[in-house]
């Protein structure tokens, strides 16, 4: 079982910045990739950013640019820096982690999500 636990989510005005924080936790053999997710109302989840144990990132278009994703493999926790914000950019943004248990099967887990909300 893992558990991610999110914070950072707050209400900022355009143009602002905020920085999402996301800490796993629990019995597990690896975390392969981390990442974070976005639904806006009356929306489909999408993928913002992602991130592999090994360094390598893949962002969304609509936030290439002004979003950085970051990652401490010692403390498995990754980290979204979320600059110059957008009235669009208000969403829950969600965790998640993919990776093996210590029987070697995947998995894939999810946090409970952080309220982004920007205001024009």
């Amino acid at each position: 079982q893992v558990q991610l636990v999110e914070s950072g989510g707050a209400l900022v005005q355009a143009g602002g910045s905020l920085r999402l924080s996301c800490a796993a936790s629990g019995t597990f053999f690896s975390i392969d990739a981390m990442g974070w997710y976005r639904q806006a109302p009356g929306k489909q989840r999408e993928l913002v950013a992602a991130i592999t144990s090994g360094g390598s990132t893949n962002y969304a278009n609509s936030v290439e640019g002004r979003f950085t994703i970051s990652r401490e493999n010692v403390k498995n926790t990754v980290f979204l820096q979320m600059n110059s914000l957008k009235p669009e950019d208000t969403a829950v943004y969600y965790c998640n982690a993919e990776g093996h248990t210590s029987g070697f099967s995947r998995f894939s887990y999810w946090g409970l999500g952080t309220q982004v909300t920007v205001s024009s």
